[in-house]
């Protein structure tokens, strides 16, 4: 097959995205990679994305291009909404945000990587990012993660953003499968989830590939800096880690057969870690293996399963 056979179908969900959305795209089609199918599932955008994106329309030239109508359920159920859609049929599927901006090799990097490896196996290719303000401006960078991804950092950790993501046809269906049984709250960590428990191998690339758009009160001048780390703690201890990590074991439940037996058993381990007094706990996680990819993000969640926050 030629790299012009192989064909990827790129996922784009859009809400209210007409002030960007045009820059998005034109980094799509400045892509090295030649054969792109374009799916955009509009959320129920009020203002002008649908309109831009019908401009569009004519002059995609790297395949096809289909606008279809979003379930209008949040960005969680529109991006599954496209990864359960039979119709969307291609060699690898990448996800995409409507705001951001791509580096020019952002799925050949992900694709030369996935050419070496047995396409059988399900794979997932993710990046850092580059922040930028709304106006464009660099603002920083995600953090930059060192130890390997696998299924026991998945437990309780989301590595890198949807936006940055490449899947292979074996990952994609997989996805498809555990998706059509369960809702998730972030697509993201669901599919670094659902891949690592079944076995599956992720790439994660210190080199940002995508410039990722932060607005107003959410930008930090950069996402390693001590507030913006206090602040993903202060969500640990909050509870909202605890409601996040509610929906993935319920979905895992639903998805008991994709799991691998090494999977399985770390899992059980840590619902087994939830409960009891803490040396339980305590001992129980540890047994788990599970991990965050930093040191104080790792005691950070030793600390919220002391005071029974996750």
């Amino acid at each position: 097959m030629t790299r012009q056979d192989q064909r990827v179908a790129v996922l784009l969900g859009t809400k209210d995205g007409a002030a960007f959305i045009d820059e998005q795209l034109s980094s799509l089609v400045a892509q090295s990679w030649p054969a792109i199918d374009l799916w955009v599932s509009d959320d129920g955008s009020a203002d002008g994305t649908r309109s831009i994106i019908e401009a569009w329309q004519p002059r995609w030239n790297k395949g096809s291009l289909t606008l279809v109508d979003g379930p209008r359920k949040g960005f969680a159920a529109n991006f599954r909404s496209m990864i359960v859609d039979p119709r969307i049929d291609a060699d690898y599927y990448a996800f995409c945000d409507q705001d951001d901006i791509w580096e020019a090799d952002r799925l050949e990097s992900a694709i030369r990587w996935m050419e070496a490896l047995d396409a059988e196996m399900p794979l997932l290719f993710c990046s850092r990012t580059a922040t930028i303000s709304e106006t464009g401006v660099p603002a920083g960078h995600s953090p930059l993660f060192r130890r390997p991804p696998s299924f026991r950092n998945a437990l309780v950790q989301s590595i890198a953003g949807g936006n940055t993501m490449l899947l292979n046809r074996a990952a994609r269906m997989l996805l498809a499968k555990a998706s059509a049984r369960a809702e998730f709250v972030s697509h993201d960590w669901w599919a670094y989830l659902i891949i690592t428990a079944a076995g599956g191998k992720v790439r994660y690339e210190p080199r940002p590939l995508v410039r990722y758009r932060q607005h107003g009160a959410n930008l930090v001048g950069a996402n390693v800096s001590w507030k913006a780390r206090l602040s993903r703690l202060g969500r640990l201890f909050q509870g909202q880690f605890a409601t996040w990590t509610d929906s993935n074991l319920t979905g895992l439940a639903a998805n008991r057969d994709l799991l691998t037996r090494e999977a399985a058993l770390c899992l059980r381990l840590f619902i087994r870690a939830r409960k009891g007094n803490v040396f339980r706990r305590f001992s129980l996680l540890s047994k788990s293996g599970v991990y965050r990819q930093t040191l104080m993000g790792t005691l950070g969640l030793y600390l919220a399963f002391l005071w029974r926050r996750i």
